[in-house]
């Protein structure tokens, strides 16, 4: 079996082919990844989809056929050819897909590097896919071992130790651009942790933050957290026209602002657009400067900098972690063979003592004795083989060894049967 991960980042597919590949709501998911585990070839599969990625990792018996099932299913979902998807796509198997997803949850491959977000939503998608049986041992396996990664790297290099998300990224773009926002009024539209740590910012800048949401008691929840004010979701429309400033991240499929309710104003206006597939879809204008994620990347690699050598540790930090996933994966495989080992020798132990006893070598009354002299004596036999085993395993060097003893433990068996 193998791992296999097919990605697309803002490193190799712009905005709009994200967009195209997004899977917002859960109901699309689960429509995806049941088509994926219907193949020959997948047997575990999640699927993750932010703002800045959407990832298909699984467990496949063969890599090329799993690869063309995932990027046939990704065609008909983005309506765009398997030859134009197949020249954006990472196509990652087995360490290097492994490598891949390590580096995802310690935050390494985001666009913002070091955020904290990411290992989140990472868990929820795991969850989703368990939840609802698409992952199971394998990928349950490494994902675990991703978390641990992750939190190594958080506990012993300084890389998050001033958090930053796309939203105060956007924050900070606003704020390089318009000379203050002390009393504008802000309207943010969704109530995601993007909103949640966009409304704060934006109260703590001191401007006038309104919250607005189609379900309005969550609108409310997160208007009394971060001390702003709600607004009513039905008047979306005269929004748009009346505040300066909207940040917009919901998971809504179809843009919320378009040309329809959109009405030319005398005043400037500031829009940020953090969602995937986007929230705003209108004509050019003047006076509205409309931002997107991808926008704000100049301001996201003068991050990078300040973060590069946290950087270089945490790389060496996943990169270890790496080989000691495989290490120990090697292991598991390894000690379902030394356990049938001992089974044998104490099944062996147990059919000579009887012998002896059958032919008069040993009396009845030895023979709990006779049969522990046996086993201890096979024990001391098999110990520094199993020994050796082991440390061939941690070599990553067992497949031949452990290939040769299965299949010298099943002759034997076959041969006393």
């Amino acid at each position: 079996m193998h791992y296999l991960n097919i990605s697309f980042t803002h490193k190799n597919s712009n905005l709009e082919i994200r967009e195209k590949l997004s899977y917002p709501d859960d109901e699309s998911k689960i429509a995806c990844m049941q088509t994926l585990t219907k193949s020959n070839f997948i047997t575990e599969v999640i699927l993750f989809s932010t703002c800045n990625r959407m990832e298909v990792l699984c467990n496949c018996s063969d890599v090329k056929g799993a690869t063309a099932n995932i990027l046939e299913t990704l065609s008909k979902r983005a309506g765009l050819s398997v030859e134009e998807l197949s020249q954006h796509a990472d196509v990652l198997d087995d360490s290097d897909a492994i490598h891949h997803l390590f580096s995802v949850a310690c935050s390494l491959d985001s666009m913002v590097l070091g955020e904290t977000q990411i290992v989140g939503q990472l868990k929820d998608a795991f969850r989703f896919a368990y939840d609802n049986n698409f992952c199971g041992k394998k990928l349950a396996r490494a994902m675990k071992n991703a978390f641990l990664c992750s939190a190594k790297v958080r506990n012993t290099t300084e890389i998050s130790s001033k958090p930053v998300s796309i939203a105060s990224v956007a924050v900070s773009k606003l704020k390089s651009i318009v000379d203050d926002v002390t009393n504008k009024k802000a309207l943010i539209i969704g109530v995601g942790e993007m909103s949640e740590i966009t409304a704060k910012y934006l109260v703590s800048a001191g401007a006038d933050v309104y919250i607005t949401n189609r379900t309005k008691h969550k609108a409310d929840e997160l208007a009394m957290e971060c001390g702003s004010k709600t607004f009513d979701f039905t008047q979306l429309s005269a929004a748009v026209n009346e505040f300066e400033i909207i940040f917009t991240a919901t998971s809504a499929p179809q843009p919320i602002i378009n040309d329809n309710i959109v009405e030319k104003c005398d005043f400037d206006r500031y829009w940020f657009d953090l969602a995937i597939p986007r929230d705003i879809h209108c004509s050019k204008d003047e006076k509205i400067n409309l931002f997107v994620v991808d926008d704000l990347k100049p301001i996201l690699d003068e991050n990078l900098k300040f973060r590069e050598e946290a950087a270089r540790m945490a790389h060496g930090i996943v990169g270890r972690g790496v080989v000691e996933f495989f290490d120990w994966l090697t292991a598991q495989d390894i000690e379902p063979t030394i356990k049938a080992l001992y089974l044998k020798a104490s099944q062996a132990a147990l059919t000579e003592s009887k012998r002896a006893i059958e032919h008069s070598y040993i009396p009845k009354e030895y023979e709990a004795e006779a049969k522990k002299m046996c086993e201890q004596a096979l024990k001391t036999f098999l110990h520094d083989m199993t020994k050796n085993m082991r440390t061939a395993a941690s070599d990553r060097k067992s497949d031949l060894l452990n290939s040769a003893m299965t299949a010298m433990i099943k002759e034997k068996q076959g041969a006393t049967a």
